[in-house]
């Protein structure tokens, strides 16, 4: 287990303050985790400021429901798999999985043509998909969900989650093909 801080020694120690709803230990979760679970949020969810309420909800949500982890496994991850059921009520509730021309049309206007694909311009790209895409590339490739599970989170089919997949991956090495930093001429 990783240090918290010195108040905490484990992450077990912080749930089990968190479920006595100790304020120290709230602040400390929040402090500890706030930004990872708004990258999180910025990661499904183009618009920051509604990533920013999901990611608040998400934390009031974990402080809920911190008695129901069953102290088995790490607890930042049964946290983090809150902060992604959050954001995807969100885009379910939107009914943003669904892609349209429109979509397509307006992500190939956003693209620059001189973009350096660094970490932070890799996230703009990935949050550039329609959202769609996103969601089943971020499930996919960073959360280590499989398509039977993700269809299941987005109640769509398994095929439907691989098409998604497919056709983001296409989109994102087309954009990287396209810069010179990585051999290619635009």
């Amino acid at each position: 287990m990783t240090k918290i801080l010195s108040i905490f020694e484990t992450e077990y120690d912080l749930a089990k303050a968190l479920i006595k709803r100790d304020p120290i230990a709230q602040r400390t979760f929040y402090d500890k985790f706030s930004g990872k679970f708004l990258g999180i949020c910025c990661r499904y969810i183009s618009d920051v400021m509604a990533a920013e309420d999901i990611m608040v909800e998400s934390m009031m949500k974990i402080f809920e429901k911190v008695n129901q982890f069953g102290f088995k496994g790490s607890f930042e991850g049964w946290a983090k798999r809150l902060v992604v059921n959050e954001a995807l009520m969100y885009l379910r509730s939107k009914k943003m999985f669904e892609v349209t021309m429109e979509d397509m049309h307006e992500l190939q206007n956003s693209y620059s043509q001189n973009m350096d694909f660094e970490s932070e311009e890799l996230l703009k790209l990935i949050q550039a998909l329609p959202n769609g895409y996103r969601t089943v590339f971020n499930l996919y490739a960073i959360e280590g969900y499989n398509h039977n599970e993700i269809g299941e989170l987005l109640g769509i089919s398994e095929g439907t989650s691989k098409s998604q997949l497919s056709r983001a991956r296409v989109i994102l090495q087309d954009q990287l093909k396209k810069n010179e930093k990585y051999g290619y001429s635009i």
